[in-house]
């Protein structure tokens, strides 16, 4: 160990406290706030408090604590194991710090650490799996922002799925020898189909797992994660789907998901890129369903990362069916779709009461064969629509739509880039869409929003596609008279 290595003032330890009485003297904020945090725990609750506030009274009462309604006296310390001064009032605390330890008691003042036995941590609860986060009582927020971040990082079901491992730790032990083998089956057992049926709610299909994994430990159990990465943006990624990218050893990504989000999954886990863009095919998706059954039938756990979400306009279809035929587990794990982003960046009700009530998810393509879509009578009757991958063929959308009946001057919004910092936006009529077809600067994927709810948008950030549109017709004009 480094000779310069920090010492702790306080060392962690966790205490049992089940059916132990625990003390808090206080009446206001200070008590409610540590009545919460030990209402966490199994310890019997005494609050002192004479005056006690109208939400402490109610904590209380909800949560079956004993309240002494009197002023503070030494005596209502006997029998606990743990004391918390917490009046706000300095002497007070002193004299309950000093009451404790003349009886032996280890005790707290809230905000005072010169008068503190121990320092109540910031806590992630996944009991029985408990994390806690201290600072020696210098940096209580940055405790809780410490703790946020892992409590992000640890699933909801990861106490019931402890609680499950303790039923199989006998049989593992008797049935598996130490080493390598024993690793395996908790590695699986923790990140693999036990884990991820108790993750779904079902505990008998946990222990199912459990047990099939147990008679036969050498067997590798593929799964993968069809998991949406969202518009582009790291921090609108899902927390599932970031554990996912933390569990998986091979991610699979299209060629529009940023590199940042890739780079978010474990170091060493295989990447491989099979995104399919216009004009460059790295692989057809017949290459893809059969990669994707290929590691999981090597028991690999693959996360297979798609741009916005799986189920919209992802090949998530095609994808599920090719795992299902050959038996392979696997789950989606939904992700912010363009819509939304371009939505959002734009400040736009996608519904907007007394105007739209229904929304449509299209591509440009649609309007590309010989008969007008559903959905574009739809839009005719008032539904917002968005239009993914629609710049190239802007000009046939326009037209169809205005064929159709749609008013040249219905509202338009256009996102390249939608979510990222170097987005762009664009605003205007159905008029002025064509335009979009000329603007051969945007490179990035384009989302067009096209709907009478679009008028609420903010337009102060966004150019007018008009003077694009503008200009266009000046070059065509002046190439006609030359």
């Amino acid at each position: 160990m480094p000779h310069d290595l920090p010492k702790l003032n306080a060392f962690p330890v966790f205490m049992r406290v089940e059916d132990e009485a625990v003390v808090i003297v206080g009446d206001g904020e200070e008590a409610l706030a540590k009545a919460r945090l030990l209402g966490q725990s199994s310890a019997r609750l005494r609050i002192v408090a004479p005056e006690a506030s109208p939400e402490l009274l109610s904590w209380i009462a909800a949560n079956g604590a004993a309240h002494v309604a009197q002023a503070y006296a030494r005596g209502h310390l006997e029998g606990a194991v743990l004391v918390f001064a917490a009046s706000g009032e300095e002497g007070l605390d002193r004299r309950v710090v000093e009451d404790a330890r003349a009886l032996g008691i280890k005790a707290n003042a809230v905000d005072r650490p010169e008068l503190c036995d121990f320092f109540t941590p910031a806590l992630v609860n996944r009991a029985p799996v408990a994390v806690a986060i201290g600072t020696e009582g210098a940096g209580p927020v940055l405790a809780q922002m410490i703790r946020s971040r892992i409590d992000r990082m640890l699933p909801p079901s990861l106490g019931s799925l402890a609680a499950l491992a303790v039923s199989f730790r006998e049989a593992a032990e008797r049935l598996l020898p130490k080493g390598a083998p024993r690793r395996r089956f908790w590695r699986e057992f923790f990140e693999g189909a036990p884990a991820r049926a108790v993750a779904g709610g079902d505990i008998a299909a946990g222990h199912e797992a459990a047990s099939g994994l147990l008679a036969n430990p050498e067997r590798a159990f593929g799964h993968v994660a069809l998991v949406g990465a969202g518009p582009g943006a790291e921090d609108l990624l899902t927390l599932r789907a970031q554990r996912l990218l933390m569990e998986a050893d091979v991610i699979l990504y299209d060629a529009l998901v940023p590199e940042a989000v890739v780079a978010m999954g474990r170091r060493d886990a295989e990447r491989v890129a099979v995104g399919k863009r216009k004009g460059c095919h790295s692989k057809t998706q017949a290459e893809i369903n059969a990669l994707l059954v290929a590691l999981g039938r090597e028991g690999r756990r693959v996360v297979r990362l798609k741009s916005g979400d799986p189920l919209v306009f992802g090949r998530a279809g095609e994808e599920m069916a090719a795992l299902r035929d050959a038996g392979i587990s696997y789950e989606v794990v939904p992700g912010v779709t363009a819509a939304f982003a371009a939505a959002a960046d734009f400040e736009l009700p996608l519904t907007l009461r007394g105007v739209t009530s229904s929304m449509v998810f299209t591509t440009g393509h649609d309007l590309k064969g010989g008969s007008l879509p559903d959905w574009a009578k739809l839009a005719i009757s008032g539904a917002t629509v968005a239009v993914y991958m629609g710049r190239s063929v802007a000009a046939e959308v326009a037209g169809r739509l205005i064929e159709a009946g749609l008013p040249p001057d219905t509202a338009v919004a256009v996102v390249e880039n939608a979510s990222l910092a170097e987005r762009r936006r664009f605003h205007g009529t159905l008029a002025d869409l064509p335009a979009l077809e000329q603007r051969h600067d945007l490179t990035g994927p384009v989302m067009t929003i096209i709907g009478d709810a679009v008028a609420g948008a903010r337009f102060d950030r966004s150019e007018p596609l008009a003077a694009h549109r503008n200009l266009a017709v000046e070059r065509i004009f002046e190439g006609s008279h030359a």
